[in-house]
This record gives structure tokens, sequence and C-alpha cells, in this order.
């Protein structure tokens, strides 16, 4: 072994700066000490890379059985030229090893049990975020624990699928984190996450494996989750004006509903979730007698049902059960409208995948709900499938996904290339935890890595990465249309006056013209506009106005203030006003707007006096109008149609045509108001009728 780097191993044992990445099982001096002793002990220890990642390179020889240098030599046999560049070798070689290792090591059934396994997962997270020998900063925080990143999470633990999901990888590192700095994570925290993702196992399995809906749950479907069991806590049922307290059950397929009886349960309600019955699962209001108080029930509606059924969490503060019942309910619902939309048949490897998908989604969430975390949780947002139902750009990566399923099922048929990294999908490893959904037969085989990709992004996490990018976003383009959102109607009004001025500007410009204010200019523009009405060039003219529109925001981006991102409206600010003021301008708002449709109905009326020739003398008038008018649409070209009806209209109050323009409205006005409106009655609904109808 080389002095220099026996001196550099024993400068990291002195300052003690390692003693963590061994855990309490080995030290760190037991491990240089057999480094030391070993005969190819200076082969065992790579330059290029750090300290950090010359042990966890180590750890995983050890447990693929194979030396250091053997893995060196696979590597450069299997990975492409671009990835065996120099400056990318520590880091790619680090996550070659990491991969085969945790490939291997999930293998092994009750891995999650095993401390050592926990240690390495987060001791490769730390690595990677210093592959090489260049790396300085420190990794440790105030208390010694070293603490990781959000970019290694992402990348190392998604090798793992129990562990997390390339979709959700970053909201679940927040999450993690948020019990620190909501930067860093430590180790503490992400073994009491494994933990618990262990015991929510378990608790799945013991209840698939229980006589639950015994006789009622087909043949393959398994249990996710219940509530109700306890008597303090109950779920109610509500059915239009009736509430029944019992037990609910949600599997991968339906969610079932036991009502309480006097020593047992009620004959169990099955509400599916995989039939395509255009299912609304929604956060429902609910209180005594029909009321709409509590926010802490769930809605499912289908056209299978007459009316929604509502199922009510009862709780005494806040309705953080309700939104986890909502989260899990609506994953099993969206995972298999994913499997519906993209044509995955009901069995075989790509369905036991996706189902496997949304179970694992529901353990990690339980895992979560362990953490016992001081600040609120969204579910939903640790779902894969109820995250790309919100995410922009969510159905294209259900898309890849499904793209990249078509290819696992043909990998899994075929024999996979020479030298191929293995990894274990979703589906192989719910069944290592004795929770085999499906029927589809297993292999013994792995499948090609899908979920990591050494030295590169895979498709799904490409198409992740440009979803978020989008989401930001929409989440700056929110946050700026909550920004301007005013309080008061006289202040929107204002608001709502200055945006439309240009238009208003234009508007009034356009009625002095055909008002003839000014004749000679109201003249040039009847000319102008006959000339091209005359030639066809309506089309261009709408073309032109277009283009203008686009050269006017390429120079407003090419000549804007560069400082400025975007153009602040001034706005007058109304003068305020007090309680009274307010209800008295809502007041007369409503007073408008009712005589608005009072006059809105009233033209309808007239128009239904005229079409049943209530008023025959009207009626026949307004015929021969129609009459007229259809002989000039059939025998004049449009052209020409469209002249006559623009001269007849822009020219009514030129000089020559204004006194019988006037007395032309004025003999169509006195027609109008001799027209009868059409009776209406107006029948009171009696409530045997109502009572009925209910």
């Amino acid at each position: 072994m080389s002095s220099k780097t026996r001196d550099v191993l024993e400068g990291l044992v002195k300052d003690t700066s390692l003693n963590w990445l061994l855990g309490k099982q080995t030290s760190l001096d037991d491990e240089i000490e057999e480094i030391e002793n070993s005969p190819s002990a200076g082969s065992n220890w790579i330059p290029e890379l750090s300290p950090v990642a010359n042990v966890v390179i180590r750890r995983c020889s050890k447990v693929l059985g194979v030396s250091v240098n053997e893995l060196q030599d696979s590597f450069k046999q299997e990975a492409s030229g671009s990835v065996k560049q120099p400056s990318m070798f520590p880091r790619n070689f680090l996550e070659y090893c990491c991969f085969r290792a945790l490939a291997l090591s999930v293998g092994v059934t009750g891995h999650l049990t095993d401390k050592t396994f926990r240690r390495l997962t987060f001791d490769m997270m730390v690595a990677w975020e210093l592959p090489s020998a260049s790396s300085t900063h420190s990794l440790l925080s105030v208390d010694g624990d070293p603490t990781v990143g959000l970019e290694a999470f992402s990348r190392i633990a998604p090798a793992v699928p129990v562990i997390a999901d390339v979709i959700i990888s970053e909201n679940l590192f927040g999450v993690l984190a948020s019990s620190s700095d909501g930067v860093r994570l430590r180790f503490s925290v992400y073994d009491k996450y494994l933990c618990g993702l262990e015991r929510a196992i378990k608790k799945m399995k013991s209840q698939s494996e229980s006589s639950l809906l015994s006789g009622f749950r087909p043949k393959g479907e398994k249990i996710l989750e219940i509530d109700g069991t306890v008597t303090t806590q109950p779920v109610l049922e509500h059915i239009g004006m009736s509430t029944w307290p019992g037990r609910l059950i949600l599997t991968d397929h339906a969610l079932y509903f036991e009502a309480i009886k006097v020593v047992s349960f009620d004959t169990p309600k099955r509400y599916s979730l995989s039939e395509d019955l255009k299912q609304v699962v929604k956060p429902e209001l609910t209180g005594p007698w029909g009321t709409r108080l509590f926010d802490k029930a769930v809605s499912y509606k289908s056209i299978s049902l007459p009316e929604p059924v509502v199922m009510e969490f009862p709780e005494l503060k806040g309705h953080t059960r309700r939104d986890y019942w909502l989260a899990i309910i609506r994953e099993v619902l969206y995972v298999h409208r994913y499997m519906n939309k993209f044509k995955i048949v009901t069995t075989g490897v790509a369905k036991d995948e996706a189902i496997s998908k949304a179970v694992l989604g529901v353990l990690r969430v339980q895992a979560i709900q362990e953490l016992g975390l001081t600040n609120p949780v969204r579910y939903e947002n640790l779902l894969p499938f109820n995250l790309c139902d919100q995410l922009p750009g969510g159905d294209h990566v259900l898309e890849t996904l499904a793209d990249m399923s078509s290819s696992r099922v043909l990998d899994r048929t075929n024999k996979p290339k020479e030298g191929t990294l293995y990894s274990i999908s979703a589906s192989d490893m719910v069944s290592q935890f004795g929770l085999v959904f499906g029927s589809s037969p297993r292999s013994s085989s792995s499948l090609v890595v899908g979920e990591v990709v050494v030295g590169d992004m895979n498709p799904l996490e490409k198409a992740v990465k440009q979803s978020r990018k989008n989401y930001e976003k929409v989440v700056l383009a929110q946050e700026t249309v909550n920004g301007v959102k005013a309080d008061g109607i006289d202040t929107n009004l204002a608001v709502m006056k200055e945006l439309l001025l240009p238009v208003m500007e234009i508007g009034n410009w356009l009625l002095a013209l055909a008002y003839w204010d000014n004749p000679l200019k109201s003249f040039v523009f009847c000319l102008f506009a006959t000339f091209i009405i005359y030639r066809g060039w309506i089309g261009y003219v709408f073309a032109f106005a277009s283009i203008f529109i686009a050269g006017f925001i390429v120079l407003t981006r090419c000549f804007s203030k560069r400082e400025k991102v975007m153009m602040e409206l001034k706005v007058m600010a109304p003068p305020p006003m007090n309680t009274m003021e307010q209800l008295l301008a809502v007041q007369n708002a409503i007073s408008q707007l009712e005589e608005l449709v009072q006059d809105a109905n009233i033209v309808l009326l007239k128009l239904r006096a005229l079409l049943l020739s209530l008023f025959p003398q009207a009626s026949e008038k307004f015929a021969v109008a129609i009459v007229v008018a259809t002989t000039m649409m059939v025998l004049l070209p449009w052209n020409s149609l469209i002249m006559v009806v623009f001269l007849e209209l822009f020219t009514r109050y030129s000089p020559p045509r204004r006194a019988s323009t006037e007395r032309m409205m004025r003999r169509l006005k006195e027609w109008w108001f001799s027209i009868p409106a059409a009776p209406v009655i107006l029948e009171q609904q009696n409530k045997d009728d109502n009572k009925k109808t209910k």
C-alpha cells in the first residue's frame, strides 16, 4: 500500500470525520486495518475517488462478491465512451457499483429490517455528493450527523422501488427533510422512515391474509387500508338523509363499507374503482340534517348509483384523516384509469407493475404518517398517479411510463443483452413482501433497469423533470394572479375599466365615425372600407391586424426595459366605502342586473309573440322582412351583400340621411313597443310532487 494512501486514511481516522460512515457495527479503524493487512490493499483504493466513495465502493464489492478491480473492468467493458470520461468517471463508476449492489441486496427478503442495508443506502447518497478526490465541502450537520441533498436522494433512492419513485422523489425528500431545515436529510429521519415502511408492509400483509370480506372479495384482490375498526372513531356513510356508522375497507380494486350491527358488521357494500363508471371522488361538506358545515368527508359518485355516497371521517381537529383517505382512494382510481387509457391488459406484467406502483405509494404514505411530522403533509403529492393528475404535462409522464412498461414486458419475455444492468421492479418487490397482485406468472429473472440509468436520465426522468419545470412556471404565474386579486366590487370595476380603456377608445372612435361627427374623416373611412369590401380583402385586413399585434409584441420584448419583468398597470383606487355603502352598492348592482334580465325576457317574449302570430299585423311585417332578407342573401354575392349592409349601417347618420334615419328609428320603436309580450303563468310546485321527485 502506498504511503500517500496510508497517510490519507490515517488522517481521516484522526479527525473522526468518517466515524459515522460504518455505523455502530463496524468502525473505520477496523476497515482501515483490513485494507492494510490485505495483499491487494493498493489496488482496492482508487485515487480518482474520494475516501467516502472508496469506502462505499468497497462495501458494494463485498455485497457483489467481487473485487474492486473486477468492478472496474466490468464498468470499462459495459459503459459507453461518454460515461467513462475522466471528468465523469468518479460519479458514474460510483452509480454503477451502487445500482448493482442494490439490485442484489433488495432481492433478499426482509432487507428493510437490516440496519446495515439502511445505512448502506444512505451512505451511497452521501458518497454520490462527494464522488471525486477533489470534493472538499462538508456534509456534516452541526451535531456531526451526515446529511444528504435532494439531487443525491432523487438519484439513489428510486433504485429501491419501495423507498422512492422517480415521479414523487422530490416531494418525498421535501417531506422527510422538513423535520430539520427542509434542505438536507438526516440519517435518523431516513432510518425512521424505512422502519415505518417495514411496519406498514407487515400491516398490509396481515390485513390481506385475514378473513375480512371473505366471500365478497374476488381472488387476488388485496386489502390496502382499513378504518372504522375503533368504535370511538367510526366512518359514517351518508346516503341522502340516512347515516350509518361502520367500517371502511380499501382494496386495490374497490371500496367496501360494512355498517355496524349489534355484535357484528352488516353485508359489505362494494363501490368499484376499477371499472369505467365515470366515478367522481372529491372532498365533501357534511353536517346534521343535510347541512354543509364540516369539511371532513369524501364523496363517491358513479353512473351505477342513483345518488352520491358520502363517507365522513369524524375527528376533533382538522381533516387529516379525510385527506389521507381521499388521496389513497384517488390513487387506486387513477391507476385503473391509467390502465384503461393506455389499453394495459387486465392480466400480465404491465398491469401488475402499475398496481404495484400505486400500492408502494400507499405504503410510503403510511410510513410518513408514523413519523409524526409537525408540518401538514399533502398526501396526494406523495402518490405517483395522484401527482401526475395535477402536474402540467402529467399525461406525458403517464404516456412515457406506459411505453416503458411495454418495453419491460419485451425485456422480460426476451433474453436480455449480455452485460446489462438489472434492477428489481415494483411488482417483483411487492411479491417479495408476500403481496402478490394479479395472477401473472412470476419470472425468476429480473427486469432491466428502468428507473435508473448510469450517467444519464431515462425517458421517465426526463418527462418528470420537464413536467416539474412547467409546474414551477404555473406556480409563479399563480402567485402573480393571487397578487393582483383585489377586494371590493368598486376596486375590481376600476381595474377592469383601466384594462378595457384601449378597447373603449377604439369603440368611441368608431362611433364618432359612424355618427359623422367629422364628415371628412367619416367619408374617407367609408370609401376606404367600401373599396376593401368590394375587392374581397376583408381576410387580408384581419391577417394584417394579427401580424401587427405579433410585431408589437416582438418590438415590446426587444426594446422594453430589461429590469422590468412586467409593465405595471396603474389604477386610481376608488375612495374607500364603509359597510353600509358596500351593501348599498351590492343592492344597486343586483337591481341593475334584475332590470337587464327583465328586459331580456321581454325581448324573448315579444319574439315568441311574433313567431306565434299573437299580433297578426306585426307578425306579417316581420315575416315580409325575413323573406326580403333571405332573398337578398340568395341573389346577391357575399361581397355585395356585406357592402350593402355596411353602407346602410354606416351612412345612416350622414348629413343627407340623418333626418330620414331619425324618422325610421322612431317608427321602428313605435312598432316594437306596440307588440304585446307572450303571456307567462307561474306555477308553484306542490309539496307532494316535490316529495315524489325526491
